[in-house]
């Protein structure tokens, strides 16, 4: 009977742990260091700036209208309109936006009546709002978001120019008390993080519904959400999945144009939001899951062969050594992202938050495979 040589098994483990170190390194070398090179647009006064339309979808939303719509409406803008797709509000909402209209004469209100047999989620209120759009180009937020302040669209139409179509922003979450708030907005920052630098290295594979902004004509030759009609999520990412490419897409990073909502108070809320938002994951193109999926697993698997290579002490400094060089890449790229996004705050933190996003994201693996939900509530 051949013997179990426990020598030979970590060997084996200890060059497969290098080697994806190795991938980890690239990653952070190659794609996460975008942003840490990224430098700010100047614009001149004299910049032409193009109308707008910015489309808000609401379904008995009359609380956060009421917080944050006035924000939007008063923006320091020559020329833009904001329309609200109201979506079956029964709370009040239509009473509301009727006595806002009379202040405020560039609001523009849609109102749907019945639910749609044929989009789910607020696909169908996203896509009548883009269609009662008059200008071109359309800037999408939500109805519980806030813009950092009155510059949000000077700031963001910066990026409007004649090659591009698509314009990704960063939407983080107010900060509060609690470990909670640090895993949520932990969890935003990554994403961000990923989507960003991404799209930075002409991989652009999503964008956040509160915050981003294309072209309406780019929504209606592609058929709008014709492909991905019945399911809830992906109204942003898989839209820009489909339609987003190296040369039509830029980013935009400046703190002005950031978009703040209100995260999640519990836990049970959150894990479910984050379920029904990964379900959509699967639908991405073939190469944006390989290389999510390669990110994901070789940072999983780069922890636990970290683990189990220094509780037997095998080659335990080179160990250290490898790990150290992919923190400190990792620290580089993460503290500089966080100083332009504004979650310094977290910094000191990440080496925790790192790991825990480990777990939480093998809690959501299910989801992957569960059939996505078909209700907006």
């Amino acid at each position: 009977m051949m013997r179990f040589d426990l020598n030979l098994f970590l060997t084996i483990l200890f060059f497969v742990f290098c080697a994806i170190a190795a991938i980890q390194v690239l990653y952070y070398l190659l794609f996460f260091s975008r942003i840490v090179f990224h430098k700010r647009k100047k614009s001149s006064s004299s910049d032409f700036q193009p109308p707008l339309s910015v489309v808000i979808c609401a379904k008995n939303e009359l609380e956060n209208l009421q917080k944050n719509l006035i924000g939007i409406l008063e923006q320091n803008y020559p020329k833009f309109e904001v329309i609200v797709s109201n979506d079956n509000s029964k709370d009040g909402t239509d009473d509301f936006l009727v006595e806002l209209k009379t202040r405020y004469p560039h609001l523009k209100v849609v109102n749907i009546f019945q639910e749609s047999r044929t989009f789910k989620g607020k696909r169908l209120a996203l896509s009548l709002g883009l269609k009662a759009a008059q200008y071109e180009w359309c800037i999408l937020t939500d109805a519980d978001c806030a813009p950092s302040g009155s510059n949000w669209l000077s700031n963001f139409q910066r990026n409007f120019k004649d090659d591009k179509e698509i314009v990704l922003g960063y939407a983080p979450h107010y900060k509060l008390g609690g470990f909670l708030n640090k895993c949520i907005r932990f969890e935003t920052f990554f994403t961000a993080f990923q989507y960003l630098n991404f799209a930075m290295s002409g991989i652009p594979y999503m964008g956040v519904g509160r915050n981003m902004a294309y072209k309406k004509n780019l929504f209606f030759d592609n058929k709008g959400y014709l492909p991905q009609p019945n399911v809830i999520s992906g109204d942003d990412d898989l839209f820009i999945n489909k339609v987003a490419f190296k040369k039509n897409t830029a980013v935009e990073i400046n703190a002005g144009t950031f978009m703040y909502s209100m995260p999640k108070t519990t836990w049970t809320n959150w894990f479910l939001q984050k379920r029904r938002h990964i379900s959509t994951g699967k639908m991405y193109r073939p190469i944006h899951l390989f290389l999510l999926g390669l990110q994901s697993f070789t940072q999983l698997s780069f922890y636990a062969l970290l683990l189990v290579l220094l509780a037997f002490q095998f080659q335990w400094k080179m160990v250290l050594i490898i790990y150290g060089v992919r923190f400190l890449l990792q620290g580089i790229d993460f503290g500089v992202a966080m100083r332009k996004l504004k979650e310094m705050d977290l910094f000191w933190l990440f080496p925790v938050l790192d790991v825990f996003q480990l777990f939480y994201n093998l809690t959501l693996l299910p989801s992957l495979i569960k059939k996505p939900d078909t209700k907006w509530k």
